[in-house]
C-alpha cells in the first residue's frame, strides 16, 4: 500500500472496518465517494472494481487523479443509472448525513447493492450532547465542522438509524460502534461516535 493510501487509512476508522467487510475482488459502488481514496486502497488491497459517485468538482479531479471510475452525479438524484443489486457492495461513508433524502437513498442502496455498508458520525455521543447543552452546536474529529460551513444537513444517532432501517426496508446484518478507532461494546449510543452497519434489503 502506498503512503498515502496508508495514511487515508489509518485516519478513518470507518474506512478500516469497510475494508474487513468487503470481499476480495468484489464490485464496489461508493456513493459519496469524495476524492476516491476509499475505492483506492480497496482497489489496491482487495482488487475491487470499483466506481464512485460524487458531484463535487474537486472530488471528481481527486478521483480521476488516483484512476477511479467516477460519475459526477447528485446522490439526491438517486441511483436510478443502476439496475438491482448491479453491484456486490454499495457504501455511503460518512455521505448520509449530508444528504436531504436519506429514506429514499437507503432504498435506493439495498436496492442497488447485494450488501451496502452505511458509516455516519452518531451526533448522540456524549460531547456532542455536551456541546448542545453548552448552547453550541458540536465541533469534533467526528463533526469537524462549524456549523455555518457544515456540509451535514441532518443529525442522527444510533438509535435514529436503527429505527428507521425496518421502515425503509433494511435489515441489519453487522455493526460496529467506533470511538478515536476502538470499537464501543456497551453505551454505544452516547460513547461511541462513529457507526458503521453492514445492511441489505430485508
Amino acid at each position: 500500500m502506498n503512503q498515502q493510501a496508508f495514511d487515508t487509512l489509518s485516519t478513518r476508522a470507518d474506512f478500516r472496518m469497510i475494508a474487513r467487510w468487503v470481499e476480495p475482488r468484489a464490485s464496489v459502488l461508493d456513493a459519496g465517494c469524495a476524492d476516491g481514496s476509499l475505492l483506492a486502497i480497496l482497489a489496491e488491497e482487495l482488487g475491487v472494481q470499483g466506481y464512485g459517485i460524487e458531484i463535487n468538482d474537486a472530488g471528481v479531479l481527486g478521483c480521476a487523479q488516483k484512476g477511479v471510475n467516477v460519475i459526477q452525479q447528485n446522490l439526491e438524484d438517486g441511483l436510478r443509472l443502476f439496475e438491482d443489486q448491479s453491484f456486490d457492495f454499495v457504501i455511503l461513508s460518512q455521505t448520509l448525513q449530508t444528504l436531504h433524502q436519506i429514506a429514499a437513498i437507503l432504498r435506493e442502496t439495498v436496492r442497488v447493492g447485494k450488501e451496502c455498508i452505511v458509516s455516519f458520525p452518531n451526533f448522540g455521543y456524549w460531547r456532542h450532547r455536551l456541546a448542545v447543552l453548552n448552547g453550541r452546536m458540536p465541533v469534533s474529529k467526528s463533526l469537524p465542522y462549524q456549523w455555518h460551513n457544515t456540509p451535514n444537513v441532518r443529525v442522527l444517532t444510533i438509535h435514529d438509524f436503527e429505527a428507521l432501517a425496518p421502515e425503509v426496508g433494511i435489515r441489519i446484518l453487522d455493526r460496529a460502534i467506533l470511538h478515536g478507532g476502538r470499537a464501543i461494546r456497551w453505551g454505544t449510543n452516547w460513547r461511541g461516535s462513529l457507526a458503521v452497519y453492514r445492511v441489505k434489503k430485508s
